[in-house]
């Protein structure tokens, strides 16, 4: 059985990041075709029983869904319990951020892929990166430690700001983590000569004078760790050495080990994150579904994963649904 469970709250988003979403959005899920609180807290206690260790809370834009420091609330109350993050674009997270740690949030993803207002602006179609770059200092302020920036670089855009991003994180003593740009865009525009890659990264950071040396094994988790030994202005850095993660789920694979699963708004589960296919748990949930019944579901969809994406062969096809309606 997997371990850590991806539970999307809402598709509904803040921003419209040009490599997530049309500037018009998408056509949202309706109230009645999401789950509701008590529906994700009665599947997440399965999950919790048949195995799953940790719970991240995505979206969309999970700080957008009005209950969540009761629904962070009620997860801590598991037993047993599982340990809890959320990733978030942190446009309100101020507002939030001390509620959340005394609900029991234990650990938080920002994402930040520029430090420049104006290109914020462009990246994301809306002039917010104060109110980010507030919340970020609001999660860190709340004690959720360390708190983990993710960052996408898109050619063309924000590759210069990769030395910029990572040296912000070590004097704010934040963990960076570059994400390869995956194709899950809702415009099925990605192509993979487009996107920058886990090796570019690494040249553009030791180019900017940065020594890394990679950190042991990473088991399951999908960053790639890197210890930052050495590298400019090490005097003004939070401790004496930094972390950085790149996640390059393209370039470097780890669908062997990954042990993660994802539950959807709508409440369907997906056991990798580029399946064509999902398996309906809100029909049996809401048709009288018992405990035992929606186990068994589960575990069979478990054992029918499939054994990698498929990014790069014949007949890959992309996800129909894109990021935001998945839940990263």
């Amino acid at each position: 059985m997997a371990t850590d469970l991806r539970v999307s709250l809402t598709d509904l988003c803040s921003l419209r990041c040009t490599y997530c979403m049309p500037a018009e959005g998408l056509d949202w899920l309706t109230k009645a075709q999401r789950l509701s609180d008590d529906e994700f807290l009665r599947l997440a206690a399965l999950f919790v029983k048949l195995g799953v260790t940790s719970v991240r809370l995505t979206g969309g834009e999970p700080l957008v869904h009005p209950t969540l420091p009761e629904v962070v609330g009620r997860l801590a109350a598991l037993d047993p319990r599982p340990e809890i993050s959320l990733t978030t674009n942190g446009v309100t997270l101020t507002r939030s951020a001390a509620r959340l740690a005394e609900a029991g949030l234990d650990r938080i993803n920002v994402s930040v892929d520029t430090l420049n207002p104006a290109r914020f602006a462009e990246l994301t179609r809306r002039d917010r990166l104060s109110e980010v770059l507030d919340g970020v200092a609001a999660a860190a302020g709340a004690g959720l430690n360390p708190v983990k920036i993710n960052s996408v670089l898109v050619r063309g855009s924000n590759l210069d700001e990769a030395p910029d991003l990572l040296a912000w994180t070590l004097r704010s003593g934040f963990r960076l983590r570059f994400i390869e740009h995956m194709p899950l865009d809702a415009d099925h525009t990605w192509s993979r000569e487009d996107m920058v890659t886990a090796e570019e990264i690494l040249a553009i950071v030791e180019a900017a004078g940065y020594v890394v040396q990679p950190v042991g094994q990473r088991g399951s988790a999908p960053a790639e760790e890197f210890e930052i030994v050495d590298g400019p202005d090490r005097a003004s850095w939070a401790a004496e050495t930094g972390r950085l993660g790149i996640i390059a789920s393209i370039t470097r694979p780890f669908c062997r080990d990954c042990d993660r699963l994802r539950l959807t708004a709508d409440g369907q589960l997906r056991t990798c994150l580029f399946a064509q296919s999902e398996t309906d748990l809100r029909g049996p949930l809401r048709n009288g579904a018992t405990d035992d019944d929606l186990a068994a579901i589960i575990i069979a969809a478990v054992a029918g994963k499939q054994a990698g994406h498929g990014i790069g062969e014949d007949g890959f096809v992309q996800p129909e649904r894109s990021m935001s309606a998945i839940g990263g």
